[in-house]
């Protein structure tokens, strides 16, 4: 498998995602977009790992790389190949397909669970319900033409979708390892977000810390996922 990697932030990477590929012998590029990497010829990769940032898709004056991203994802998903987004990701996805992505009334930063529903050839691998973490206050509002949506949480109506038959968007992050939360917590205006829409400091670490209980059932079912997006 030759896995092309979008990355919008040196914060979120592949994640355990990066070791699964590893692991299996895969080949991957990641595009630093925020760098000013280029996005490289599409068709000499055979899956698409579109992740996750702070940025909102309608921040192109701020981040003008998103428009030839759009572009890339658009493209990507009419040639039929794995795509999956992760909640930047899984809108973008929406954005490039039709969609439209909105504020939320409410941000949702927690780890809580996902109701999965529908049957379908990359999510089946995941539980009913299963708990995840979430970062996020935008969701997808309208979705694509045609997509299927395929969970929920109590906080967004469309914690996963399908969108034709072989792209995926996952408002959740399955890519945690130890630490990922953590890290992301060294970045001061990360931390002010977490501690604004937590109402403390002390609530946006405790979050930190339950995030960090639930990685190893997280690395298990994201092992899976990944296992069954490279056999696609």
């Amino acid at each position: 498998m030759r896995l092309l990697v979008f990355q919008h932030t040196p914060g979120e990477t592949p994640g355990a995602f990066g070791r699964y590929a590893e692991k299996a012998g895969d080949t991957l590029e990641i595009v630093h977009l925020y760098r000013g990497m280029a996005i490289p010829d599409l068709t000499d990769f055979t899956h698409l790992l579109v992740m996750g940032g702070p940025m909102d898709v309608w921040e192109v004056s701020e981040n003008p790389w998103l428009t030839p991203e759009i572009e890339a994802i658009g493209k990507w998903v009419g040639s039929g190949r794995p795509y999956l987004g992760v909640c930047l990701g899984h809108q973008l996805l929406a954005e490039a397909t039709g969609g439209r992505c909105a504020k939320m009334a409410v941000p949702e930063i927690a780890v809580t669970e996902v109701m999965r529903y529908g049957d379908d050839p990359l999510l089946d691998v995941l539980p009913a319900t299963f708990p995840a973490l979430h970062w996020h206050g935008v969701e997808v509002a309208d979705l694509p033409e045609g997509a299927q949506p395929l969970g929920l949480s109590a906080g967004c109506g469309v914690q996963a979708m399908r969108v034709g038959s072989h792209a995926w968007g996952l408002q959740f992050h399955p890519e945690l390892e130890p630490g990922t939360v953590s890290g992301w917590m060294n970045d001061p205006e990360n931390l002010e977000c977490a501690r604004d829409w937590l109402g403390s400091a002390e609530a946006a670490w405790a979050f930190v810390q339950d995030a960090e209980t639930q990685v190893e059932g997280m690395m298990e079912r994201s092992a899976s996922l990944y296992r069954a997006f490279r056999s696609l």
